[in-house]
């Protein structure tokens, strides 16, 4: 009877340590996972705390915003996280900022790196393609990985930045809104971020989209501008159009030279203003800003050159002089201003289009973009 019950007492001690260890063990696990989860989490937030502050540097940046960043870097680099994951996307952002520095030599070896510690993570992608110097292969790498992640809006990002540098601004554009539509489904902490940085150039994309793939780069240069000044409206003239070869006989002409002869020949107005009807005495300066006004007369002007009909230039105003009813169709242009012909000419011929669909806004400053698409409707 004594030995069964040892016999009892050992199998119940038995059990009760299988248990407590078995709880031990249990919540020995459960510390394990929460760290895990907590360190991951920790992570997660650090590489988009990154993200955040280096993507907008795309748009601009000092150098002294650029030490902040790598400081941390260097302190992220040291906690030393066993997560493969996590060390191969903190050496992406590493290149990234290295790039941006200008050190190509430290990106390249923070791609090897990122590769190493977690082979094809998107933003690695990113970098490799910002390593291709030569923009169609950079194009072409783009879409070589937009196979592998047809879903990342970072890499329509790169592609739409490549067609932009190549001159397909329509595609560029197109990749620019998939990339946004593909952050707002799958990654919307970071969507306003990328959108902030990148709708710019989406913008001025879809504004230059008419432009030819074969407008040359100084051309290329002025149509992206807001405002142009009277030696911008030249160049893109001379170098886009033959409007000006009347002059110059297929010669070289300085823009400053041009300027000169065309002001002294009427093609450029002394003054913008339309609500003067009589002519100052003032003399336009090669760096004025371009208003509508200007823009109109120039080209008007230099329609009537090319087409050899000087009538045209006096075309509306003779009409309105013999009518018993003298106000101008356009309320923003005067019937005796110097510029009432030219104007209507344009609007007539849609060289230039009416902003409201009822006044000319005469004292707006052309875009590049508008300038250009005008051009092109004159040119012969």
């Amino acid at each position: 009877m004594k030995n069964t019950g040892r016999s009892k007492n050992r199998r119940g001690f038995l059990c009760l340590s299988i248990l407590f260890l078995g709880v031990f063990i249990s919540c020995q696990s459960m510390q394990k996972d929460n760290l895990v989860s907590t360190s991951s989490e920790t992570a997660n937030t650090d590489i988009l705390a990154l993200e955040a502050s280096i993507v907008p540097l795309d748009s601009g940046f000092s150098r002294d915003a650029l030490k902040p960043l790598r400081q941390r870097i260097t302190e992220l680099e040291k906690k030393n996280l066993q997560d493969s994951y996590y060390k191969s996307q903190l050496a992406a952002w590493s290149g990234r900022l290295s790039l941006i520095e200008g050190n190509t030599s430290d990106a390249r070896k923070a791609l090897q790196n990122s590769d190493r510690f977690y082979p094809g993570n998107i933003q690695a992608m990113v970098l490799s393609i910002r390593l291709e110097t030569d923009l169609q292969k950079r194009l072409e790498h783009a879409n070589e990985t937009l196979k592998v992640e047809p879903n990342a809006g970072e890499l329509f990002i790169e592609k739409a930045r490549a067609l932009f540098d190549l001159k397909r601004y329509s595609e560029s554009a197109a990749a620019f809104d998939t990339a946004f539509n593909l952050f707002n489904q799958n990654r919307k902490e970071v969507s306003a971020v990328y959108e902030e940085v990148y709708r710019p150039s989406r913008t001025r994309a879809w504004d230059l989209r008419n432009v030819a793939s074969d407008t040359k780069d100084t051309s290329a240069v002025i149509v992206q501008k807001n405002t142009l000044t009277w030696l911008d409206v030249i160049n893109l003239t001379n170098q886009e159009t033959k409007l000006l070869d009347f002059l110059t006989a297929g010669r070289t002409w300085q823009a400053n030279e041009l300027f000169t002869r065309l002001v002294n020949q009427g093609f450029i107005p002394q003054f913008q203003d339309v609500s003067i009807t009589e002519w100052p005495n003032l003399k336009a300066s090669p760096n004025d800003t371009v208003l509508r006004s200007g823009a109109a007369w120039f080209l008007w002007h230099l329609y009537a050159e090319n087409r050899a009909d000087a009538r045209l230039l006096t075309r509306y105003s003779s009409r309105y002089r013999q009518s018993n009813d003298a106000r101008s169709p356009i309320p923003d242009v005067p019937a005796l201003s110097p510029f009432f012909d030219s104007i209507l000419g344009c609007v007539e011929w849609e060289f230039m289009a009416l902003p409201d669909g009822k006044n000319f806004q005469p004292g707006d400053a052309v875009r590049g973009t508008s300038f250009h698409s005008m051009l092109k409707k004159v040119s012969p």
